[in-house]
């Protein structure tokens, strides 16, 4: 039997997820240090770190790695952090997940396979 869950914690997550998704890297910062999950995910299995890479946001992507975001966590279609942030063409956001340790060949299609695709070398390089 599953419970339904409290609509007040479901509003407080898609603020969150909102957070990530629009780059609001100090509240972000301060609902991760209050207690919040860093690799809380939404419906579709996206991270935090998922939506700020996806959609640009290099401060939020900074903020979530210095708390131990997991850059390798896939989302229910087999897709990483990196791959999105390879498709979007995010190149200091790209650097930022490698430093951190993020496998380029990890989910489906891998960073480095969407790299190759859209023909990125200067992202392939990256990846060593």
């Amino acid at each position: 039997m599953s419970e339904t869950p409290d609509p007040k914690v479901v509003e407080l997550a898609g603020r969150i997820f909102d957070l990530a998704r629009t780059g609001a890297a100090e509240a972000l910062a301060g609902y991760l240090d209050a207690g919040v999950p860093v690799d809380l995910t939404n419906d579709r299995g996206d991270t935090l770190v998922m939506l700020a890479a996806y959609h640009g946001h290099l401060d939020a992507v900074r903020v979530l790695l210095e708390r131990s975001a997991d850059p390798d966590r896939v989302n229910d279609r087999g897709q990483t952090p990196l791959a999105g942030a390879v498709f979007k063409g995010e190149t200091e956001i790209v650097r930022a997940l490698v430093a951190a340790g993020a496998d380029p060949d990890a989910g489906s299609p891998s960073a480095r396979a969407a790299a190759d695709m859209f023909g990125r070398a200067e992202l392939l390089a990256l990846f060593g």
